[in-house]
């Protein structure tokens, strides 16, 4: 009975056990996980919102927090009434567009070599669940209008009451369950920065990335714009893996507009961004302990799309992140000779 005492008052074993059970508890509400990822979202990037706003000017924090909220969804409302529909039209015909591209037969070698290439590797299986994926949300508005309003909602009461909510919090660590709550606290903190660092850090960069890429399609006339730059936006959240697969109905619709030519310059626009993400953006916003090899990367994205989709892609890496500065994995190694 001792060793058994013994054996669960260890640290590890009981930070282990406690971990197990936050992972049953969220594998038990997998049906609110877009809810519960939305939610924290949202919180965390208002909340560092807030905190920018009011280290530059001095104002009431709840005026702050409300004035920043009736923003967001009055953009969100705009575009929602004005802007959805064309956003819907353009994405379907975008999907037609390329779909069509790869079904029929071409006379050029290259292209059918590339057709052939993507196909054996999947990527248009990938890019097919993307616009999937995007029709379904931007089509079934109800849906995602729900959920989107219920994050907001919790957020906005999280930010209003965030220094009541801490104090109240706070009396747990006292309780009976001191044990449990010191954990959570513990794991609670090590998701906030470097989940929440490197989803805010992702944001940018895809939000970044989706203007100048949507500047260089408007200077070279593409169509569907609109469409596109949601497009860029979303695949900009995927790390690496998400410039790769944008490559591909923008250097189809390239092809379409101007031949090789056309996808030369589109290639090189990307490359372009994309340097500019890496050795400017990415330093800047992204920890070193996020600097992961791009084999890893991969393997994170192919195994987190497998088991949890869409939302995997999106969330894989930031978790693979908050995993390994939980098993305290060093940012610095030591170099193998």
């Amino acid at each position: 009975m001792e060793t058994i005492k013994s054996f669960l008052n260890n640290n590890g074993i009981k930070r282990f056990i406690i971990f197990g059970i936050i992972v049953l508890a969220l594998y038990l509400l997998r049906s609110m996980i877009n809810l519960i990822l939305i939610t924290f979202i949202f919180s965390f990037l208002m909340d560092r919102l807030v905190k920018l706003v009011l280290s530059r000017f001095k104002l009431n924090r709840k005026l702050t927090v409300i004035t920043l909220y009736m923003g967001i969804i009055g953009l969100l409302s705009i575009g929602i009434i004005k802007y959805l529909p064309l956003i819907v039209s353009e994405i379907s015909q975008l999907f037609k567009q390329v779909e069509s591209f790869y079904t029929q037969k071409h006379d050029n070698i290259v292209i059918t070599y590339i057709v052939q290439m993507l196909e054996t590797n999947e990527i248009t299986k990938y890019l097919e669940q993307g616009f999937a994926f995007l029709l379904q949300y931007f089509s079934d508005i109800s849906h995602i209008a729900v959920q989107v309003l219920l994050s907001l909602i919790l957020s906005l009461f999280f930010l209003l009451e965030k220094p009541k909510l801490i104090e109240f919090t706070l009396k747990f660590k006292h309780s009976k369950i001191a044990d449990f709550y010191n954990e959570i606290e513990y794991f609670g903190s090590k998701f906030v920065q470097t989940f929440g660092k490197v989803i805010e850090a992702q944001f940018v960069i895809a939000t970044v990335n989706c203007i100048l890429t949507t500047l260089a399609l408007w200077i070279m006339d593409f169509p569907q714009l609109m469409g596109l730059s949601i497009l860029i936006f979303l695949l900009g959240l995927i790390p690496v893996a998400g410039v790769i697969i944008s490559l591909v109905p923008l250097c189809t619709i390239a092809y379409s507009l101007g031949g090789f030519i056309q996808v030369f310059y589109i290639v090189l626009v990307i490359m372009v961004i994309h340097a500019i993400e890496a050795y400017i953006l990415n330093p800047k916003l992204m920890s070193s302990k996020t600097d992961l090899p791009v084999f890893y990367t991969f393997i994170v994205l192919i195994f987190s799309e497998h088991f949890f989709g869409v939302w995997g892609l999106i969330v894989g890496i930031p978790v693979f992140v908050f995993m390994l500065d939980v098993l305290e994995v060093k940012s610095n190694p030591p170099k193998i000779q």
